[in-house]
């Protein structure tokens, strides 16, 4: 199971697996499909940052953007396809949903594509249902647009 942290995202092999994510994204989608956040945006005072990291190496991130009124975007999540299946994506989501909860979110908000299929199941497992967008986003027939309620710390 890889460890998980929250980190900067100007790290260069972060920003490898940034880069990474990029080109898998870009292989699948129209460029107005793809709605990436850049690293500036991510090292914001408002975004909490997560690597997931197998024997030292960065093989996977996720982001938590902060919003107002208790509301939270899931943004820019990856694992490097060589590292999936070993949880990583599972940990990074559950560390972002557990610092949601601390920092008082009751909303988390994603958008993701259709053909993101391992994404799909994830979020499902953990309890995201399908909406309609939200925020700047616009109807998007390769975009799944999901939120889930979080319960506040006990």
């Amino acid at each position: 199971m890889p460890s998980i942290a929250q980190e900067t995202p100007c790290q260069d092999e972060v920003l490898s697996l940034l880069r990474q994510s990029d080109a898998y994204a870009e292989s699948l989608y129209p460029p107005e499909s793809n709605h990436m956040i850049d690293v500036e945006a991510l090292a914001a005072p408002a975004v909490r940052f997560f690597v997931a990291r197998l024997d030292g190496r960065a093989v996977g991130c996720g982001a938590l953007v902060l919003g107002d009124a208790g509301q939270a975007e899931l943004k820019r999540m990856f694992i490097d396809p060589a590292a999936r299946g070993r949880g990583g994506g599972r940990g990074i989501l559950e560390a972002i949903e557990d610092i949601a909860r601390r920092e008082g979110v009751r909303l988390i908000r994603l958008e993701t594509g259709t053909l993101n299929h391992e994404a799909l199941a994830l979020y499902r497992r953990f309890g995201y249902r399908e909406r309609g967008p939200f925020g700047g986003y616009g109807p998007d027939p390769l975009s799944v647009f999901m939120e889930k309620a979080l319960s506040p710390v006990p």
